[in-house]
């Protein structure tokens, strides 16, 4: 639960930068919180990840990045919005059970299933939910909190 609230804290001082209105070149990017895997950056564009509520953040991944299967206790809503984006649905990652989504692709992924994710040569998503967010990793030893 020091885990959650470790990410819980990061994202709230992310949102606290947030605006209803922001053009791209303007958001105020920062390190994705420890519950991502290392790598990825992330910037909030309305509400407060860490507290109940719809929020909308952006996920900027490298080439290569990868996150493992995991959950989450809401419906999630991902729009690809630069570079190359796969997602799949099942509890590990699998590239050949994926759907590759090029910029505009949209997916969702339901409250409780696990899907995973990884970018080829990188990507920027935009991700909206209902907070508090929360990931839990179908593996608990890929959960980077845990190393």
């Amino acid at each position: 639960m020091i885990r959650i609230a470790v990410a819980v804290s990061i994202l709230a001082s992310l949102a606290s930068s947030a605006s209803a209105q922001v053009n791209s070149a303007n958001l105020k990017w920062g390190p994705a919180p420890a519950i991502f895997p290392k790598g990825a950056q992330m910037a909030v564009l309305s509400g407060d990840p860490g507290k109940a509520g719809e929020f909308v953040i952006r996920l900027k991944m490298p080439a290569g990045y990868k996150i493992p299967a995991h959950h989450h206790p809401t419906d999630e809503y991902v729009t690809v919005m630069t570079g190359d984006f796969s997602l799949g649905m099942g509890d590990k990652l699998d590239p050949a059970k994926s759907a590759a989504l090029a910029p505009g692709g949209f997916a969702e992924a339901p409250k409780g299933m696990n899907h995973y994710a990884f970018t080829k040569a990188g990507a920027v998503v935009q991700v909206s939910a209902d907070g508090p967010f929360v990931m839990t990793y179908a593996n608990p030893k890929d959960d980077p909190t845990r190393k």
